[in-house]
Parts: C-alpha cells; sequence; structure tokens
C-alpha cells in the first residue's frame, strides 16, 4: 500500500455505479486504489440516468455471468445498505399484462424466474390487482407479483461506494480522462489529463467509452458500444400517492420495455424508451417521445391525466453488438474490462466488483482484506425517511421545490468528496431538480458554490 495516486496496486477507469463499486471492493480486500474518472464528479456518464430499480436478477438470462452478479449484488446490497444509511423501499414490482399476447408469455417468464433462483412469482388475476393497485387501469387482465423488487437511491449509492473506498486508503483523479497507456510487463503506466498513473492492474469501468478505452491502451477492443438513448418523464409528487409498486411490461428480445414507477424522491416516473443511436454523450430529449411516453402513463394510470410533468431527462446505456455483460480478461497484461453494463448496472455493481476481484486473484493480486474497515453514512435525500431541513440550524431553505437547505449544499463542497460540478450537486442534494427546475433557486446556488467549481454557474444554469 501507499499513499501517492500516481503508483497504485489497482487502477479503476470510471466513476459510474460500476466503477466506484469496483474501487470500493479494491480497497477492502486490502489493494491500494485510485479510482480515475475523466468528469468533474462521479456518475457523469451512463449511471446518472437510470430507473433506480434494485432487481432481483428474475428474468436475467439463466445462468449468465449478469444473472449471477445480479443475485450477488442484490444480496450484498440487502446487508450493506442500512450502515451507509442507504434509502429503499420495498416496492414490490407487477409484471402488467394489458393483452392476450402478452398473458402467454407468463409462463416463459416464471420458469426463467424459477430457473434464476427467483420463486417467490405469482400470478395475480384482475382482482387481486385491484387490491394492491386500485389507481391502475382495469383494461390490465392480470399480472406476476415479483414481491422483492425494490426502489433504492441511484445517486447516494455509488457515492457511498467510493467514499468507503477513499476512507479505506483508496484515491480518486477527477478531470483524468485517460489517454494512453502502456504496459511493461509488470506495471501500466496510464497517461491521463492529470498526468501518469503507474498500477499493477488495471478496471476498465469506462462504461460508453469502455471500448475507446481499450483501444487507446491495449490498441484495440474485443467490443463495440452502441448507445442506446433511454428517455423519461418525471410527474410531480402530488402523483406519488396514486402507485407504490413497480410497474414493469412483458419484456421483449431487445428490451425489458417501458417501466411505470415510483421513485424514492416521492415522483411517479414513467420510461425508459430504447433508441440505438451514434452520439455517446447526446442526452437530449424529444418532445413527441415525451409525449408518446406521457401517453402511455396515462393509459395505465389514469388518474396521472390530471398531474404536471416535473421533469424530463434521458440516460445512455452502453449497449454494444452483443446483449449480456462484456467482460473481457487480458491475463497477460493485468487487465479487466468491465463493459456492456446496461439497465442492470445499479443492481448488479457490487456483485460485478466481487467478480472483478476474483479474476484479478487469478492474475497474481494478492492483498488481505482489511479489518474492521470504515463505514460511514451518507446524507439521506429519500422523501419517506426524515430530511436536512426538519432539523434546527439549517440556515435556509435554498430549493423550496425539493426543500434542500443550505447547510445540505455546503456540505457537499466538504468532506472526502467535495462535488465538482453543479450536475453532482444536483444529485447529492436534489436542488434545482423540483417543479421549477432551478428557476428560482440558481442564482442562490451560483453564490453558494463560487469559487468552487472549474465550470462557474451562470444564473439559469441549474435549468438548462
Amino acid at each position: 500500500m501507499g499513499s501517492d495516486s500516481s503508483n497504485v496496486d489497482v487502477a479503476v477507469i470510471g466513476g459510474g455505479v460500476v466503477g466506484c463499486a469496483v474501487a470500493r471492493r479494491m480497497a477492502l480486500e486490502g489493494a491500494y486504489v485510485v479510482l480515475i474518472e475523466k468528469a468533474a464528479d462521479i456518475l457523469d456518464g451512463a449511471s446518472k440516468g437510470n430507473s433506480a430499480i434494485l432487481h432481483t436478477g428474475f428474468d436475467a438470462p439463466v445462468d449468465s455471468l449478469e444473472q449471477k452478479c445480479v443475485r450477488d449484488g442484490y444480496e450484498e446490497y440487502l446487508g450493506i445498505h442500512a450502515s451507509f444509511n442507504l434509502p429503499i423501499l420495498k416496492t414490490g414490482a407487477l409484471i402488467a399484462a394489458w393483452s392476450e399476447e402478452e398473458e402467454v408469455r407468463f409462463g416463459d417468464i416464471l420458469k426463467k424466474a424459477h430457473d434464476n433462483g427467483v420463486g417467490d412469482l405469482r400470478l395475480l388475476n384482475r382482482s387481486e390487482i385491484s387490491d394492491i393497485e386500485p389507481n391502475l387501469s382495469k383494461d390490465i387482465r392480470s399480472a406476476i407479483a415479483v414481491p422483492r423488487e425494490y426502489v433504492i437511491d441511484p445517486w447516494s449509492t455509488p457515492l457511498a461506494y467510493l467514499q468507503q473506498a477513499l476512507q479505506n486508503g483508496g484515491q480518486v483523479l477527477f478531470n483524468a480522462e485517460v489517454t494512453d497507456g502502456a504496459f511493461d510487463g509488470e506495471r501500466w503506466q496510464l497517461n491521463t489529463m492529470r498526468g501518469p498513473v503507474r498500477a499493477l492492474h488495471v478496471v476498465n469501468c469506462a462504461g460508453l467509452y469502455g471500448d475507446i478505452v481499450d483501444k487507446r491502451a491495449l490498441g484495440a477492443s474485443r467490443f463495440t458500444i452502441k448507445p442506446r438513448k433511454g428517455q423519461f418523464v418525471v410527474f410531480d409528487k402530488a402523483a406519488g400517492k396514486l402507485l407504490s409498486s413497480i410497474v414493469l411490461p412483458v419484456p421483449t428480445k431487445r428490451t425489458k420495455g417501458i417501466v411505470l414507477f415510483p421513485t424514492i424522491f416521492g415522483n411517479i416516473a414513467v420510461g425508459p424508451t430504447a433508441e440505438d443511436q451514434d452520439e455517446r454523450d447526446d442526452a437530449s430529449v424529444d418532445r413527441e417521445i415525451l409525449t408518446a411516453l406521457v401517453e402511455q402513463a396515462i393509459q395505465k394510470l389514469p388518474a396521472l391525466s390530471n398531474t404536471q410533468v416535473t421533469a424530463t431527462f434521458a440516460g445512455i446505456r452502453p449497449a454494444t453488438e452483443e446483449n449480456g455483460y462484456r467482460v473481457i480478461e487480458y491475463p497477460d497484461q493485468n487487465w479487466i474490462t468491465l463493459g456492456g453494463i446496461r439497465s442492470t448496472g445499479l443492481s448488479g455493481a457490487l456483485g460485478l466488483a466481487r467478480h472483478a476481484h476474483r479474476l484479478l486473484t487469478k492474475q497474481g493480486l494478492a492483498f488481505h482484506p482489511i479489518n474492521n474497515p470504515v463505514v460511514s453514512q451518507v446524507p439521506n435525500i429519500a422523501e419517506h425517511l426524515p430530511r436536512d431541513y426538519e432539523n434546527p440550524g439549517y440556515g435556509e431553505i435554498v430549493c423550496h421545490c425539493e426543500m434542500v437547505t443550505q447547510r445540505e449544499i455546503l456540505a457537499t463542497m466538504e468532506g472526502p468528496i467535495p462535488v465538482g460540478s453543479l450536475s453532482g450537486l444536483k444529485r447529492r442534494t436534489r436542488a434545482a431538480m423540483g417543479r421549477c427546475q432551478g428557476f428560482y433557486c440558481s442564482a442562490r446556488i451560483a453564490e453558494l458554490t463560487k469559487g468552487k467549481f472549474a465550470e462557474p454557474i451562470g444564473v439559469g444554469d441549474a435549468n438548462a
């Protein structure tokens, strides 16, 4: 071990949920690890836009690596979330059939779940569905109940992972895009925008840019990212009481489909779409598609017709030319790539991290796990649990839509991982993510963060 981030045991490239989970696992296993992220904060890529569902893996390909990682990640998350103060909502899920054709496929879904070791699914008739979700459209024919699906906080979770990595000896480099690399037979030298990093082993978790990183360092990549955009619509908190379960569609071979779900922040959301595109960073939204999403949501939950839309956003998933995770080993070069981690990345991250450690162990990584590792809690931003504004001394309410305090905003700029950008601040506090989308609070946020970000906030930026 050491304290110089330029000379480490394991370099993890990419600060998404998988990279943060891998950094945590390596630190806990006793390796000196550095996380290298090209942006100013974590979650700047694919991980920032997802449905925030903790999946059981009931519908994963049977006996696949994805199924094993989701299963392991799910179990570990349930075991550690309380120690990190990470919120969780046991919503359960309903796989809803709205047509006879969809009902016919229920048998295959139940068999796959059973084969995956998720044996508590059960069929529900229309009356039983109504008892659970009385506001769903009466056009629903039947459903499969998946009782152990959860909704979690998708942004605080990877923050907690990385925070534990740093508190147990790890390091992080932001604004450190990897430009190239070379392996001398023993160590890698990764050249970054923040200078060189020498590492015994490398784990590439670069998500949407995973194939590019492989090409820059290894000279070639065994997979190609095919960006897939998923657009979402978020309904106002007034809709929160209308739905308590995740409503899943009957999936197709290409996509899990459009989901209607409660969020940990008190809203109802619908999405994602699945639109293939060439651009890796185009997360723009399309009015026509968003309108169609709203219509689909209202068809399933008619009471939403009286609810305003609070926000729209898009996430880009790192799909590849093949389905499934693309975990690729280069044992002669001490390199592992975790690629093609799509919709189950949040659920599978902890399992992937354990899998990566096993692979590195085969490559010769040999350290001793830390005894009594440091564990600290992250602030709660979930709606159903006590919030900071409920405690005295918070200074002022900066964002009235989401009830975000001055104390919360100032706290993000301190500690082991100071927030590095406006988008990071929004994900850590919910500021500017409510009804007005920053219209009223952006000026005050700019004042409070003046001089803290490489790109200063201008008035109006918070709702950009």
